[in-house]
């Protein structure tokens, strides 16, 4: 008897998020045949897809059949959205359209990728059924697409998750490792000590977006809204610490800076409540953010 296995297309795949997430699932070969897409990296066993081109994505699609949609790719640098709002709606808003399309012609399930930042982080910790309300225009563009994928299908659903780290390729590539750059030498830096932040672990991330998908194909309902959050409260300030902490590096020269960060506004505290997933059972491990960021800045040490 032949096991046919279930198919699974990540946009993103080149991404931060989307290499963990395709990485999770390669791991279950026996029963997965994956389809990651990028775009401006696309290499090795990634195909390149433009997102921004509705013919290309629709074929790509019903090429590959696949039985579920994750969708990570978009733009997702605030500071970047501010000034290229006409680029991200079309990459974070048409291009999931899109995306929805192909999902509801091949039956597919989808889950979108969202963000904390469609809250204003004014009253956490956020249930999933709290009220939206972004602060930025790239909060806006997350709900936005949100509002795309509920409007296409019940069943699809939506993962918010705060600021990410992981394995990266570079340090620019996390809101989180870039912090490095300036105190990794022992110069004096200003470090912003006001808005408070989650950083989660891509790998945990990933296992929580695997137990969905194996519930989703076995049957069960895992349409809506749910997130998924590290638990550990932090300021960039402290992020700061932690990283040279774990190296036995010296802090001195790390100055707390308690003013609102400039640029793009964001939200003082947009912890996410868990609840919904950890009621339903999966609770994969949240990674100390230690034992996580130390792993992952080793080789930017020396």
């Amino acid at each position: 008897m032949s096991f046919v296995k279930n198919r699974v297309l990540i946009t993103g795949a080149s991404g931060l998020l989307g290499r963990a997430i395709k990485k999770a699932f390669s791991a279950q070969l026996q029963y997965w045949e994956v389809l990651g897409t990028a775009f401006s990296r696309a290499n090795g066993d990634l195909i390149k897809l433009d997102l921004n081109q509705k013919s290309e994505v629709l074929k790509t699609v019903q090429n590959f059949k696949p039985h579920v949609i994750i969708h990570c790719a978009a733009e997702r640098r605030p500071d970047v959205v501010e000034y290229q709002a006409a680029a991200t709606y079309q990459l974070n808003v048409e291009a999931t359209k899109t995306m929805c399309e192909a999902a509801v012609e091949c039956s597919s399930w989808l889950l979108y990728i969202s963000t904390d930042y469609v809250f204003d982080g004014k009253e956490p910790p956020y249930q999933v059924d709290a009220q939206p309300h972004p602060l930025n225009k790239y909060g806006l563009s997350k709900l936005q697409g949100e509002e795309i994928v509920k409007k296409n299908h019940a069943e699809f659903a939506i993962l918010r998750v705060p600021i990410l780290y992981g394995q990266i390729e570079n340090l620019e590539e996390s809101a989180v490792t870039i912090l490095w750059k300036n105190i990794r030498n022992a110069v004096s830096c200003k470090m912003s000590d006001y808005e408070r932040r989650y950083p989660t672990h891509t790998d945990d991330v990933a296992s929580v977006i695997l137990a969905m998908t194996e519930r989703k194909v076995k049957g069960e309902n895992m349409g809506g809204i749910f997130h998924w959050s590290g638990d550990e409260n932090m300021t960039k300030y402290d992020m700061a610490i932690a990283m040279r902490s774990v190296f036995s590096l010296s802090p001195d020269h790390i100055i707390a800076d308690k003013t609102v960060c400039t640029g793009a506004p964001r939200p003082y505290n947009a912890h996410l409540s868990s609840d919904r997933l950890e009621n339903m059972g999966i609770k994969p491990k949240r990674t100390p953010f230690k034992q996580g960021i130390k792993a992952v800045l080793q080789p930017y040490v020396n």
